[in-house]
């Protein structure tokens, strides 16, 4: 199992922040880690389902885990060799926002020889995702 962490702070309110992040159809538009994204069914809560296709994993599913309006987002991968996902906690100070990120990544089967590399690929995608997000953001007018 792999798990990375990571914490910023955005320059825009929360509200602005999340609705980006619960937009899970759109992340390929600013997210260099998803080469294409598209919503599946629901209507962005919890259990919607999208998919991505990942960086070093292809075409992968997504449902919507967990889901607190401005609060937190859990995004979780249906793929059977690999469990875990990406969670995004969301604390509103003033006009900023701070995002903890937790990515988790557990393979199965075959895909746990990958190990160390799934650490690097994880590692690499969530800081590429925490640069793109704020960049996108913030250049918002």
């Amino acid at each position: 199992m792999a798990l990375f962490k990571s914490t910023q702070t955005i320059k825009k309110p929360v509200e602005e922040v999340f609705a980006v992040v619960a937009d899970a159809g759109s992340f390929a538009s600013w997210n260099p880690t998803i080469t294409a994204s598209r919503k599946i069914d629901g209507n962005g809560g919890l259990g919607s389902t999208f998919e991505w296709k990942l960086r070093g994993f292809g075409a992968v599913a997504q449902e919507v885990g967990k889901y607190e309006l401005n609060k937190r987002i859990r995004f979780v991968p249906h793929i059977n060799t690999l469990s875990g996902g990406h969670r995004f906690l969301f604390t509103a100070e003033g006009n900023y926002t701070r995002i903890d990120h937790e990515l988790e990544m557990v393979p199965h089967g075959w895909m746990k020889m990958f190990t160390p590399f799934m650490g690097m690929i994880g590692q690499k995608n969530l800081h590429d995702t925490v640069t793109a997000l704020q960049k996108y953001i913030e250049s918002k007018g």
